[in-house]
């Protein structure tokens, strides 16, 4: 029930007042002294305001100052005599939400007390809508330090178009929430966001994958299958780890992009498309352009508006923030972590960016067994500084060598393998052969 406070130095009045908003509904009170009232309002909120203008010792204006410095969203409604509108626009100018001339009248005071407090109650529903929906746009892209600001502005202002975006960053950095957060706030949103990881399929594969086959096409293709082109039709298109297709696809790609057209693998029919494009890479596609592996004209064509999303080191002042946002959803009950804690989190690297962190939060959780988190608990963290390399064993032959390569490396990535494929010095899709030639996950 809405609370409202009535302020008038003729005790009547606020008597009257009170009572017929309590008839409508509310819980009023009233006060004839205007200092009381402002003591009151230093300690207690009120959904709405009703003040004299002419009082003693203070005013009505003292009143607005004074409910404006302890809440600043409180609606105040101005009473003033007959005749003085000049010093009722004034109230408003100074913050007054409306004004009511004495002497009042009662059916009018409810009608506008009404009003007021539905407009109070619907801006505050919009504002709890638009803050869910943030939370549900960016999921665990959370944050709140400049450099994310500065990246949800670009992010909403480009959702709005139908632009080509590219986000660039390492792997682990939220690429992919961004590009659904991109999607969710376009016009496409109802449409399909579909989404595909480019180095995990061979040219041929992907080539399938994107563009569908009809039946008999190759070897398996036993039915006709829509491309994800189509499935995503009047939507989106996220090509994930862009920079790890051949260079014999990407002049295929290009000409899907540029003509807005696709060609069924087996068919010689063209297919329309209407989908808006999100490409993604953790890596340097201008370096790979000017090394010959990557078209200078498809880069161009993805690249109309690049987004760089930061790793996580380069806004360590997010990972308070991020921590309790894991933590909530890990349904940990011991509320936030201490100082000792959120230090060792700051200061570690975090090769694997804010999934690594998730995934930190989540087996520190697994292992306080319900109870509270302790520092031992995020001893697997990874020293800082770059162990020193040791020779590998040649013991077991070409292959068993390269095996164990693979798996050193992936062990100092934490699993993360685009950080493995780096230090290997291969791409991902070289890496995705091999993981597969030995069976490793």
């Amino acid at each position: 029930m809405a609370r409202i406070l009535i302020i008038d130095d003729e005790p009547k009045l606020g008597i009257l007042l009170a009572g017929t908003l309590e008839d409508a509904g509310y819980t009023a009170e009233a006060e004839t002294d205007p200092t009381i009232a402002i003591a009151k309002l230093k300690k207690q909120v009120y959904d709405l305001v009703l003040t004299d203008l002419k009082m003693e010792p203070v005013d009505g204006l003292a009143v607005l100052e004074a409910a404006a410095l302890s809440h600043p969203e409180m609606p105040v409604v101005m009473m003033t005599a007959h005749g003085s509108t000049a010093t009722a626009v004034a109230a408003m100018k100074a913050g007054a939400v409306d004004y009511l001339t004495k002497p009042v009248d009662l059916d009018e005071v409810t009608l506008l007390v009404n009003r007021l407090l539905e407009k109070k109650r619907v801006l505050q529903r919009v504002e709890q809508l638009a803050e869910d929906f943030d939370r549900r746009v960016y999921d665990d892209y959370v944050g709140e330090s400049p450099t994310v600001r500065q990246l949800f502005t670009f992010v909403s202002k480009v959702a709005k178009t139908d632009t080509t975006v590219l986000l660039l960053g390492e792997s682990g950095t939220g690429k992919e929430i961004l590009a659904r957060a991109i999607h969710q706030q376009s016009k496409r949103a109802q449409m399909p966001f579909i989404a595909t990881n480019c180095a995990s399929l061979s040219e041929t594969l992907l080539e399938s994958e994107l563009f569908g086959h009809e039946k008999g096409a190759f070897t398996g293709a036993v039915r006709q299958k829509a491309g994800r082109f189509e499935v995503a039709e009047g939507g989106t298109l996220f090509l994930d780890e862009i920079g790890e297709i051949s260079p014999g696809f990407q002049a295929q790609l290009l000409r899907a992009l540029e003509e807005k057209e696709i060609t069924r693998v087996g068919s010689t029919d063209t297919i329309k498309t209407n989908v808006r494009i999100i490409a993604a890479t953790n890596r340097d596609l201008q370096k790979i352009v000017a090394e010959g592996t990557f078209r200078e004209d498809l880069f161009f064509r993805l690249s109309v508006f690049p987004i760089k999303v930061p790793p996580l080191r380069d806004r360590r002042d997010d990972i308070p923030i991020l921590t309790a946002h894991f933590l909530k959803k890990l349904n940990y009950t011991h509320g936030k972590l201490g100082k000792t804690l959120l230090n060792r989190l700051t200061a570690y690297h975090w090769p694997g960016n804010v999934r690594e962190l998730r995934n930190v939060l989540e087996r520190a959780v697994i292992l306080a067994d319900g109870g509270p988190i302790r520092e031992e608990m995020l001893g697997f963290l990874a020293p800082t500084s770059t162990p020193k390399p040791t020779a590998p064993d040649l013991s077991g032959g070409l292959e068993q060598t390269e095996k164990q390569l693979i798996e050193d490396a992936l062990s100092r990535a934490g699993g993360n393998k685009s950080k493995a494929a780096d230090i290997l010095k291969i791409t991902r899709r070289v890496l995705y052969t091999k993981l597969k030639k030995y069976g490793l996950k």
